[in-house]
């Protein structure tokens, strides 16, 4: 999550943003996909982001990214009528990407906005939930954040 303004040309983060956040999805639905078909069902579990469902100064292309996985999952759901896909979007959670952003002003932002931070366990079972879910009940998306949060 190496945000920063498109003005500053940081082609190498938008790259790795890219390679992890797309075509990392992409990737893992090529290695399960041959798995459930032989097997007939299966559950794909995409991880986007609120980024995905907005943009905000500096996340761009991040947001862009997660906007994709989105819609790679939809598509993924269209397609099979034997596979359950859900996209799960946390808000802001405890973890070390705030280390990742360069830019030394987005930084800061994020640093104060993980004050309210909840912890990846609460990601954890919203996962948890829609895997629990009978076969034919298929959670196509879970957006989670602290109540605290206005994004």
């Amino acid at each position: 999550m190496p945000l920063s303004k498109l003005e500053e040309l940081k082609i190498d983060e938008w790259n790795r943003m890219i390679d992890v956040n797309v075509r990392g999805v992409l990737h893992g639905i090529a290695a399960g996909a041959a798995g459930d078909e032989k097997q007939g069902h299966g559950q794909f579990v995409n991880l986007s982001s609120i980024g995905g469902h907005t943009v905000y100064p500096t996340s761009a292309v991040y947001s862009a990214t997660k906007f994709a996985v989105i819609a790679i999952s939809e598509g993924l759901r269209q397609e099979n009528d034997n596979i359950r896909v859900t996209v799960i979007s946390p808000g802001v959670t405890e973890s070390e990407l705030a280390d990742s952003i360069s830019d030394q002003g987005a930084r800061d932002a994020m640093k104060e906005l993980r004050r309210i931070a909840i912890p990846p366990e609460a990601v954890a079972r919203a996962i948890v939930f829609a895997i629990e879910q009978p076969e034919d009940v298929d959670v196509n998306e879970i957006i989670v954040r602290p109540t605290a949060s206005a994004y």
